[in-house]
This record gives structure tokens, C-alpha cells and sequence, in this order.
């Protein structure tokens, strides 16, 4: 959520233009009664919607920062004047409808296209942002309103093709058609726009795909044209440099097309711009010539981009009517060079995402409005003026460390502060303003009790410490005192949404969380007693994590009564008792955790209305009863962990036409289970039939920044927590139970598996050769059966494999050889007495068993590649087990390099080298 923060942030600085629209005044107490067919229109549109005062109350204060009142239409009444409705404005004459602005109303629904809304014929503006229109398509019907001036659909969920008939609207000052995400513009009805849209001033279509336009054609928009916003719109080719020379724009975005190029005239330049951002664009940047050309810009963003003189800022303090300067993500290393960043002026300040280092400048000792830091090039002090107009401050993920600076706690006007992911000590001081509405410090050093002023604060919504060494109390109350702190309120509401302290040393009760919180984390704590019934007030609440604390009791039953958006509860790691409620009206619950508690009794059968669930883990309790097989008939289930409980019988007997469809990770081990495998299940895992060669990513969970769901897996036999959970992790362990028969042949369509674990059951007959087509299998054991007969030549295919257990068996015959096999030590077939051949000391037909052949370690030190590592344990010698390669990559900036041929084949490489080096 902090990306999420942080865009919207972003897009509010740039499309400020849009949100002035949106606080559209209704008509003056002169006007006259609102015109009858316009009323009528009106109450049959909001008739036609459904409307969520939960959703637009929360929309409204997370996303909005105009004047309007949410929730709009539930002002709208039959027998009144519809000029006194909120958001509606009329013509002073006529009466007739001109003005709705419905931002963050709540709605939600297909608006169709008879839809009442197009016979308000009178319509120059409609701003219908922040709202849930559930695919709806801009239809030909919008080409109605031949009237139209300003459109904003901003982020209102349209999708499909946009009708060209949106190119009749020829008085359009400003469209902003941004961020849906499935809607798509053909280059046809753009260039159509463009040509009939004479007196356009602002154009903003964000995150739509434009990659099919000529962008020559942006040269013919509007000479009026003052604002042109196109990031994240997958533009491809050279920009054309004339837009830079355009006589009236003042505002260009195109911030997040990476694959377009962009230079500056370099001759006879000198620009109105006042905005522009080129972040995440494939830009080369001549620092000094940009300042020479745009000098009156107030707004820079060059984030990710390609400087062609590294480190020297110096050139940025020619440009003094900068107020908003990011320069993230550029591996600018060294001391910040505040004397180079206009401090005085600036209200925004982005310098995440790089290598600078120090500490932080101190006011100086001899005169307060002043900063003193050190010189990079000399022992001198330099001084800079305090930032007294700053809002804005991200410099996290860097190098800083000391102490934080006593000044940031007295910023009058300070917003957002971002310090996370850097190596600040010291405490957290005191803060003396009511302004700050997001803190992040995240991932420091630091340490000591959590100030109460941050509890004063009462425009605070995001709130995360975590990852640090605070300790004391968090009192009982102290989020409940936030809405009654003598702090005035400025333009940002009253409400905490996101609180996560997890990862400290924080101790004593549960703290209860105020009603609009929708994240809380205190996980990795060391809080004691029950879980209060009081955190059930936190109605908004969507994702609620109180894991590895030491906390006892029964589980709420009003935990069940979360909004209908509630999707995480993880609660592992406690010493909660008693049976699991019945949580009935969780319909949107995605992540269930109750792992390494003590829960009895049975599973309950209303899981079976969580159609969204997607991991249940409920390992490690005293949970009983048949297996739950009614789970298999969960549409979105990946992950089902019912390891060490109590659970007994058969498994097998589906509920489903087709069962566990998406399952990925299948853990029913150490349970009392009998009877044959579940060979029907194993039919109808499609999911772990699939190939996902070349693949990588992790499970897409909610509030990602601030919970990561993890799992705790028997991998190589060592149990291995994943911090994150890959997409191309397939797993199955059905160990220590009771099961008997045979290996089903049909367990080799599972292709996809990675772990296979069938150890301590009563199997019998042979090991399936169909084995052989597991190509991704890396760690397999089914030690400690019955099973008899050779050992198939066929598993030598398994390139990948890496562990292998069949000891304690009845197996005989020789051992293969080649490839894997030889990597092998004795403890895998120990307990086979009818086994021979290397690595046993027990050969075959008299003959010599000769070792291993080296091709395998030459392969490996052949390679040029060169790897960083985890050490993860100690198995059967020295083996680097799996789970280092997804915590590597589990660190996020990874993610896009690694593909799972890249991961597997490290695995490979290194295994061979270390055994080549030991043998």
C-alpha cells in the first residue's frame, strides 16, 4: 500500500486541474426550481446503481481532496429542488441540469446504455471519478452530450472498447478518461479526438494503451492545449521534440513509458513548461541543458532515468521556482546535496530508492532558520534554509543512518514522511504540528517507546513502524483517543486506515484500533492475553494480522462481522484455544491462518461460503474429524495445510465435479489419514499439471507492502519458512499418516511439482516409473514404506532433483547411474538390504563400483555465472536447499530478473560444485 499511497499522492499532484473541476459549487439560493425532466433523470440514475455508504466514505477519505461531500446522492429526495442536491448544479435561467459531480459517490453498477444519465441534454461537465461502474463501456450515447466541456471518468472501472462517438463532444475543454485499466482506446478515435477537439486544454489518459499510436499525431492537439498527462499509456518511439516547443503547455506527463525515447531541441529553447515528468521513461538527461531550457518549471520528476553526468545535482539550484522535485530510483550515491535542492521552496521532495549515505543535516548551532551539513568535497559546514513549506518527504530505501534530525518533527506543514529501509538509531522524538497524515519508518534501527504525539495526530491514516526495536506498552485506549485530540483538522479527514507496528518489541494487551482502520498488523510482538471483542468495532477493517505474539484464549466470534471487504486473518503462531467460530459473512476472505495454535474440534463447514479463499492453513493445532473434502470445491484454494492435527480416515471422495482446480501446496502430513491415495484428486489437480517454464512472480495478495503471507513447508527434510509464496511453487506432502497401496502411475502427470513427499505411510508395489515425466522435481521421498523392486533407470532423467529418500524400504537391484544419481550419498537408500552399487559399499555382480563421473562438476565450473547465497541448513552433508532461491528473490528488486529456468539452474550448477569439490 505504500505504492498505492504514493501513486495516488502522485497523480494528485499532476491532474490538480481535474479535482478543481470536481468541487462544482450547486446553484446560488436565486436560481430557479430545477427542471422537472432533469429531476426525473436523475432519480431513475441513482435508482439504476446500488450505493455503498462504506465505499464512498472510504473512497472519499483516502483518494479525494476536493470540497465535495461524499456520498452524494443520498441527498437526492423525490419532491425536491435538484439544484440543492449535492453535486448537481444548474443553470441560473433555465434550470436545466449543466453541472454532476458524483466523485466518490459510492456507486457502483453497469451503466447502460438507455441509461437515464444521457437525457440530461444540458450537461457541460460530469465528473464521475472514484466510483465502481463494473466494466461499463463508454458507449456511443456519451456522444450525446453535444454540450460537454469537462469529462472525468477517473478511475471509475469502464472497460471495453471506447465508442469513437466520444470524438462528437467537439467542446471539450478537458477529458480525462485515466487509470481504468481495461478500457481501450483505438488510434482511430484518438485521432478523431484530436482533430474535432479545437479548444482541448487538458487531456489525460493514464494507464490506457496508446502503444498502436503514431505519436507525430500528438502534434496536431489543440494550440490551447496546457496540460497533457500520458503516463503509464505504453507509448513506444521517439517523442516528438516540437511538443516542447508548444506555445501554451504547461503540465507533461509521461512518466512510466519505458520503451519511449525522449530528447530536447537543442537549439533556441526556452519552454512555458512548469510540470514535467519523464520517470521510468528511457530518457537521457542533460541535467544543465534541461535547466537551461525549462526555467520555470516548479514541478520535476526524473525518477529511473539515464543521467549523463552522474551525481553532479548542482544544476538544479538554477531552478528557483521549484517547489516538487523526484529524482528516486537512480543509484545516486554520496551525501545528499542539499545545497543543491532549493530546500526553501520545496514542498515535495523524492530522493528514494538510491545509495546516499551520512546522517541527516542538524539545524545549526548558531542560527535556528538554518541546516548544516558537511561538504563532499572539503571539512567545511555548508548551509541550507530550513524547508519550512515541505509536505512531502520520501528518502527511503537508501543508506542514511544517525539519529533523525529534531527539525523533522517540527515541520509545520509535513504530510508524508518516508524514512523507511535505511539504518536510522535513536528514538522517536516528539512531533510538535497536527499535519502529518502518513508516517512511515519502517525497516530502521530504531528504538524506545512509540511517542504520543503520533496518537494526537488526527489526520493520520497510514501509520508503519515496523521492522524495528520499539518496546513498552501500547495502551488499551490510545487509538481510540485519536478523534478526540485537541489537534485541528486541515484538509485531510479523520481517519486511520493503516496501522502496522508488527515486527517490534512492543508488549502487554491488544490495543483496540479506531472504526475506520483497514490494516492492522501488530504481528511478531510480544503481546499477551485474549484477543479483545472490542477490535470487532474496527467494522472497516479488511486485513487483520496479530501473528507470532503469545496470545491465549478463544477465538472472537464477532470476528466474523468484518466488512464485506475483509480478505486476511492470520492469527498463527499463538496459544488461542477452544473450536473456530462459525464466520459466515467473511464473503471476501482471501488468507486464513491459524497455524501453531491449539485449536480443537472440527473445520468448520461454513469455510465452504469463502469462495475467494485462497490459502487455509491450520496446521499444527488439535483440529479433528474426516477430511474435510467439501474444500474441494473452493474455486481460488492454492494452498491447503492441514498438517499435525488430528484429522483421520480415507482421503479421496470429491464433493466437486472437479476438485482443488487451482491447488498448488497440498500438506495433509502427520495426521492420521488412511486407506489408498487419493488417487481422484490427483486426476483433477490442473494446476499442478500445468508447465510454468520461464515463469516467476508470487501469489497477488492484498496490501502486499505490508503482509506477506508465508508458509512453513517440509523441504529436503528441514521445515523451511517461505517469506513469500512463488507461483511456481508445487508442492504435495502427504507423510506420517497410514496410507497404503500403491503409487498410483497418474502421479506423473503432476509435472509441475517441485516437492513430492509420500515418506513414513505403508505403501506398497514398485516405485512408478511414470515418475520420469516430473522434469521439475526437486526433492522427492517416499523413505520409510514397503515398497519393493528396483529403483526405475527412468528417475536419472530428473535433471532438477536434488534430494532423493527411498531408504527404509524393501527395494533391490542396482542403483542408476549418471547425473543426478551421482550426487547422491548413502543415507538415501540406507535400510534397503537388497540394494547395491555406488554410493552403497555394496556392489553388484562382483564387479567394482567406480565413482562418479566429474562431467557434471567441469558443467558447473565451466559456467560464468556468479551467485549470492542464503545458507539455509545442513541435509546429508552440504546441500543448499530451495527456499534460498525465493528468499534472494523474495527481496523484491529480484523479481523481474529471475525466471524459474535461471533458478533451477542454479541449484544445478551449484550442487555439482560443491559435491565435485567434496568428492
Amino acid at each position: 500500500m505504500v505504492w498505492f499511497s504514493r501513486l495516488y499522492l502522485f497523480l494528485f499532484l499532476f491532474y490538480s486541474p481535474f479535482y478543481l473541476l470536481s468541487s462544482l459549487s450547486t446553484s446560488s439560493p436565486t436560481s430557479p426550481l430545477c427542471h422537472p425532466d432533469d429531476t426525473s433523470a436523475l432519480l431513475q440514475f441513482k435508482n439504476s446503481l446500488s450505493i455503498s455508504k462504506h465505499l464512498c466514505e472510504g473512497n472519499y477519505r483516502f483518494f479525494y481532496y476536493g470540497d465535495a461531500s461524499p456520498c452524494q446522492t443520498m441527498s437526492w429526495k423525490n419532491g425536491t429542488d435538484c439544484c440543492r442536491w449535492d453535486g448537481v448544479t444548474c443553470d441560473d435561467i433555465t434550470g436545466h441540469v449543466i453541472g454532476l459531480n458524483l466523485t466518490a459517490a459510492g456507486l457502483n453498477g453497469i451503466i447502460q446504455s438507455n441509461s437515464s444519465l444521457f437525457r440530461l441534454a444540458h450537461l457541460k461537465t460530469l465528473v464521475l471519478s472514484y466510483n465502481d461502474f463494473n466494466g461499463s463501456r463508454i458507449s456511443s450515447e456519451f456522444g450525446r452530450f453535444e454540450n460537454m466541456m469537462h469529462l472525468d471518468l477517473f478511475d471509475s472501472y469502464f472497460a471495453g472498447q471506447v465508442a469513437p462517438e466520444i470524438s462528437y463532444l467537439s467542446k471539450l475543454h478537458t477529458i480525462n478518461l485515466s487509470a481504468n485499466y481495461d478500457l481501450r482506446l483505438e488510434a482511430s478515435t484518438l485521432k478523431r479526438i484530436i482533430e474535432n477537439t479545437t479548444n482541448l486544454t487538458e487531456l489525460s489518459l493514464y494507464d490506457l494503451d496508446l502503444s498502436s499510436i503514431a505519436l507525430i499525431s500528438l502534434m496536431n492537439l489543440s494550440s490551447s492545449l496546457t496540460s497533457l498527462h500520458l503516463p503509464y499509456s505504453r507509448l513506444q518511439g521517439k517523442f516528438p521534440e516540437g511538443m516542447f516547443r508548444r506555445p501554451n503547455l504547461q503540465v507533461l506527463n509521461l512518466c512510466g513509458n519505458t520503451n519511449l525515447s525522449i530528447s530536447f531541441p537543442k537549439y533556441n529553447l526556452s519552454s512555458p513548461l512548469k510540470q514535467l515528468c519523464l520517470s521510468f521513461t528511457n530518457s537521457s538527461i542533460d541535467l544543465p541543458h534541461l535547466v537551461k531550457c525549462f526555467q520555470n518549471l516548479n514541478s520535476l520528476f526524473l525518477g529511473n532515468c539515464h543521467f549523463t553526468r552522474s551525481n553532479d545535482l548542482l544544476p538544479l539550484s538554477n531552478l528557483t521556482k521549484l517547489t516538487r522535485l523526484g529524482l528516486s530510483s537512480n543509484n545516486f550515491s554520496g551525501q545528499i546535496p542539499w545545497n543543491s535542492l532549493n530546500l526553501e521552496r520545496l514542498t515535495y521532495l523524492d530522493l528514494s530508492d538510491n545509495m546516499f549515505v551520512g546522517h541527516l543535516p542538524e539545524i545549526c548551532t548558531n542560527n535556528s532558520t538554518k541546516l548544516c551539513f558537511p561538504s563532499n568535497s572539503s571539512n567545511d559546514q555548508l548551509e541550507v534554509s530550513l524547508p519550512l513549506y515541505l509536505e512531502t518527504l520520501y528518502l527511503y530505501d537508501n543508506l542514511l543512518n544517525g539519529s533523525i534530525s529534531t527539525w523533522l518533527y517540527s515541520l509545520p506543514s509535513l504530510i508524508l514522511l518516508h524514512l523507511g529501509k535505511n539504518q536510522f538509531t535513536g528514538s522517536i522524538n516528539e512531533f510538535h504540528s497536527c499535519s502529518l497524515a502518513s508516517l512511515y519508518l519502517n525497516q530502521n534501527r530504531l528504538h524506545g517507546h512509540i511517542p504520543r504525539s503520533l496518537f494526537q495526530q488526527v489526520n493520520l491514516r497510514n501509520l508503519d513502524l515496523s521492522s524495528n526495536s520499539l518496546s513498552g506498552v501500547v495502551e488499551f485506549d490510545q487509538f481510540s483517543k485519536l478523534n478526540k485530540s485537541s489537534c485541528r483538522t486541515r484538509e485531510f479527514p479523520n481517519s486511520l486506515f493503516i496501522l502496522d507496528i508488527s515486527d517490534n518489541q512492543l508488549h502487554g494487551l491488544v490495543p483496540i484500533p479506531p472504526p475506520s482502520l483497514h490494516l492492522f498488523s501488530m504481528s511478531n510482538n510480544q503481546l499477551t492475553g485474549n484477543i479483545p471483542s472490542q477490535i470487532c468495532n474496527a467494522s472497516a477493517l479488511e486485513v487483520l494480522d496479530l501473528s507470532n505474539n503469545t496470545l491465549n484464549g478463544s477465538l472472537p466470534r464477532c470476528l466474523g462481522n468484518f466488512s464485506e471487504n475483509f480478505s486476511v486473518l492470520d492469527l498463527r503462531n499463538n496459544r488461542l484455544q477452544g473450536m473456530i467460530p462459525i464466520f459466515a459473512k467473511l464473503k471476501s476472505l482471501t488468507i486464513l491462518n491459524f497455524n501453531d495454535n491449539q485449536l480443537e474440534g472440527p473445520l468448520p463447514q461454513s469455510l465452504l461460503t469463502y469462495k475467494k479463499l485462497e490459502v487455509l492453513d491450520v496446521g499444527n493445532n488439535k483440529i479433528n474429524g474426516s477430511f474435510p473434502n467439501w474444500l474441494d470445491s473452493l474455486p481460488e484454494l492454492q494452498v491447503l495445510i492441514l498438517r499435525s492435527n488430528r484429522f483421520y480416515g480415507p482421503v479421496g471422495d470429491p464433493t466437486a465435479r472437479f476438485p482443488f482446480q487451482k491447488l498448488r501446496i497440498m500438506d495433509l502430513s502427520n495426521n492420521n489419514f488412511t486407506g489408498h491415495l487419493p488417487r481422484k484428486y490427483f486426476e483433477s489437480l490442473s494446476a499442478m499439471m500445468e508447465s510454468h517454464a520461464g515463469e516467476f512472480g508470487y501469489m497477488e495478495l492484498p496490501y502486499h507492502d505490508y503482509y506477506t503471507e508465508s508458509v512453513v513447508v517440509d523441504m529436503k527434510g528441514i521445515y523451511t519458512k517461505l517469506e513469500k509464496i512463488p507461483t511456481i511453487f508445487v508442492f504435495i506432502d502427504l507423510s506420517r499418516n497410514q496410507f497404503l497401496g500403491e503409487i498410483p502411475n497418474l502421479i506423473g502427470r503432476l509435472k509441475s511439482l517441485h516437492g513430492l513427499n509420500f515418506s513414513h505411510n505403508e505403501l506398497t508395489g514398485s516405485i512408478p516409473p511414470s515418475l520420469r515425466n516430473l522434469s521439475n522435481l526437486e526433492w522427492l521421498d517416499l523413505s520409510s514404506n514397503q515398497l519393493v523392486g528396483v529403483i526405475p533407470e527412468q528417475l536419472a532423467d530428473l535433471t532438477y532433483l536434488q534430494f532423493l529418500k527411498l531408504s527404509h524400504n524393501k527395494l533391490v537391484g542396482p542403483i542408476p547411474h549418471g547425473k543426478q544419481f551421482n550426487t547422491f550419498e548413502n543415507d538415501s537408500y540406507i535400510g534397503n538390504s537388497g540394494l547395491c552399487g555406488f554410493p552403497l559399499s555394496k556392489t553388484c555382480n562382483n564387479e567394482q563400483e567406480q565413482p562418479p563421473s566429474p562431467t557434471n562438476v567441469q558443467q558447473a565450473q565451466d559456467d560464468g555465472f556468479e551467485w549470492k547465497f542464503v545458507w539455509m541448513g545442513y541435509i546429508s552433508g552440504l546441500v543448499i536447499g530451495l527456499s534460498i532461491g525465493y528468499i534472494v528473490l523474495s527481496s523484491g528488486k529480484f523479481d523481474h530478473w529471475f525466471s524459474q529456468w535461471a533458478v533451477r539452474r542454479m541449484w544445478y550448477k551449484l550442487n555439482a560444485r560443491l559435491r565435485g569439490r567434496r568428492n
